[in-house]
């Protein structure tokens, strides 16, 4: 496994697993369970998912020391705000039951995420979470976070991937030393990707998969990937991509792909704000 380093110094796994829509507990235990045979560190879930619970369970019940192992979980909506953002994180703690976490993040830029930022900076400093974040930050909401807070995220978690590149983000983040994180890096088969023309005619090349060559396209582009999948070969072949390089004529080339926005969710959207805000996941008390 390769590591790049947050701005804090706590290092961070290249490539890890996914579990969203794994919301089947006894599922999601065994895939995050061969995923961590298959050499996997880190593994990102959310409350919104319902599944940390299971998450949780894998990871306690592996032989991977919990030192060894970088797990996210993420801050709903729902529970955006100072007090509410402190109490969403001792659920999330007692469902995974575990003792710390080493990364949280704002779910959506949606609520009270200011108030939300100033409990997640209390939990970095008491040492209860060893990297705060966000997700799904446009460059405006993130400046703008950034500019009016002490702590800088250490990570924005935002969709990328061939057909959605996202080359401003990269380079507002990488102005304040913000680590990129890719949800979705597979474009979820979007446009029959793994059978596209340009990526193809480079995998045969190397002799690889075109699911290969889109994630070291990602890591070259210094983007932390966590690809989602239940198939313990593909878990393996995801992992398998440190000893090739893509040229530079073939990243130009996977750069061709870009369409320029997304085909599954817009944040910019009034009916994106509406419907993530309308989205409960308890009741209107946490225990």
């Amino acid at each position: 496994m390769q590591y790049v380093s947050l701005y804090n110094g706590v290092k961070i796994p290249v490539i890890g697993y996914g579990t969203f829509q794994l919301a089947d507990a006894a599922l999601c235990e065994q895939c995050v369970g061969n995923a961590l045979e298959a050499g996997y560190r880190l593994f990102d879930t959310a409350a919104v998912y319902g599944n940390e619970e299971a998450v949780g369970s894998a990871v306690r019940s592996s032989y991977v020391p919990r030192k060894e192992i970088f797990l996210t979980t993420k801050l709903w909506v729902q529970d955006a705000g100072y007090d509410s953002t402190l109490k969403a994180f001792e659920a999330s703690l007692k469902r995974m039951k575990l003792e710390y976490l080493d990364l949280y993040l704002i779910h959506q830029p949606f609520g009270d995420i200011y108030g939300a930022w100033r409990a997640m900076e209390r939990l970095y400093r008491e040492g209860a979470v060893r990297a705060i974040g966000v997700s799904n930050f446009s460059p405006e909401r993130l400046v703008d976070l950034c500019m009016n807070h002490e702590l800088k995220p250490m990570v924005n978690q935002i969709e990328i991937h061939p057909f959605f590149q996202q080359g401003e983000a990269l380079r507002v983040m990488k102005d304040y030393g913000i680590v990129p994180q890719a949800w979705g890096p597979l474009s979820e088969a979007q446009r029959d990707i793994f059978h596209h023309k340009v990526l193809s005619r480079i995998a045969q090349k190397h002799g690889r998969t075109t699911a290969q060559i889109i994630l070291r396209w990602h890591y070259q582009r210094g983007v932390v990937t966590i690809p989602k999948t239940i198939h313990q070969n593909r878990m393996t072949e995801n992992l398998d991509i440190f000893d090739f390089t893509l040229t530079e004529k073939e990243m130009e080339s996977i750069g061709g792909m870009d369409i320029g926005h997304s085909e599954m969710i817009d944040h910019r959207c009034y009916y994106t704000a509406r419907q993530l805000n309308s989205v409960k996941i308890h009741g209107d008390m946490l225990p």
